[in-house]
């Protein structure tokens, strides 16, 4: 089996204050201070600060008495800042107990995990479809590279990972890795080749079962108004470039060469 991504860290936090001369403790409590300094002189902080969203679904029923889902999302726990924060909290967060159609996200700090959030309306998510026998184990490794900074280290120096996201369909889990700036094609690449080389071959998806999308052809993307002025400026822009590129004259072409002809003398 492949070996875990590595995680690149921002160092060692110190000891912890020791107590003030005067205080005056008891063997037991004497010890289980040594282990609670030992345990934070341990602590690996995470090159970024990231945040654990969840979200479920309520069904409400509408006009007609037909149930409709709405999206409920929520910050729960607290922020994971080191190693040990990110293993305390996946160690505890069994993704068998993820109800159908709910999800759960680990984000970095600043980001949501919302496609019409002013941080991610131009970005991207690779999808991959995975069967529920070996999701908890892709969801761990994809966490990894997110935190261990594979995931940047590989994209364009001009975009930025948002996060990762599970959520809980009938037979799969839905597993994606957000960008920030989906008109970066290199990044796009670098995501799915850093991604595929990772993953063990029992965790390889199907070549069908992943792909790429931009958030804003979703068909519930409903970006908000000071934002959709920019989006459409945006894809005129794109079109005009397009446009003129299709129409620039071809470079002229080379000039054939005549054939070289040999003349032999008659004999």
């Amino acid at each position: 089996m492949a070996t875990r991504p590595q995680l690149f860290t921002r160092g060692l936090s110190g000891l912890s204050q020791s107590s003030s001369a005067g205080d005056v403790s008891s063997p037991a409590e004497q010890r289980d201070d040594a282990k609670r300094n030992l345990f934070k002189s341990m602590r690996l902080p995470t090159q970024h600060y990231w945040d654990i969203y969840f979200d479920r679904f309520e069904q409400k029923p509408d006009a007609a008495g037909q149930g409709e889902y709405t999206a409920q999302l929520e910050k729960i726990g607290t922020q994971i800042e080191s190693v040990q924060d990110f293993w305390r909290y996946n160690n505890n967060t069994p993704v068998e107990n993820i109800k159908m159609r709910e999800s759960i996200y680990l984000f970095k700090s600043g980001f949501k995990p919302i496609w019409e959030d002013r941080r991610n309306i131009n970005g991207g998510s690779w999808t991959f479809r995975v069967p529920k026998t070996i999701g908890p184990d892709f969801w761990t490794r994809i966490q990894l590279l997110a935190i261990g900074e594979k995931l940047q280290s590989v994209i364009d120096d001009a975009d930025q990972i948002c996060g990762v996201g599970l959520s809980v369909r009938f037979t799969s889990h839905l597993i994606t890795v957000w960008h920030r700036d989906s008109s970066k094609q290199n990044s796009i690449d670098a995501l799915i080749a850093c991604i595929l080389e990772d993953l063990p071959p029992e965790l390889q998806p199907k070549p069908d079962h992943y792909f790429y999308k931009k958030h804003s052809d979703h068909a519930g993307f409903k970006a908000p108004p000071e934002l959709q002025a920019v989006l459409d400026s945006q894809k005129r822009n794109a079109a005009a470039a397009a446009a003129a590129s299709a129409s620039a004259p071809a470079a002229p072409a080379a000039p054939l060469e005549a054939p070289s002809v040999t003349v032999e003398s008659p004999q």
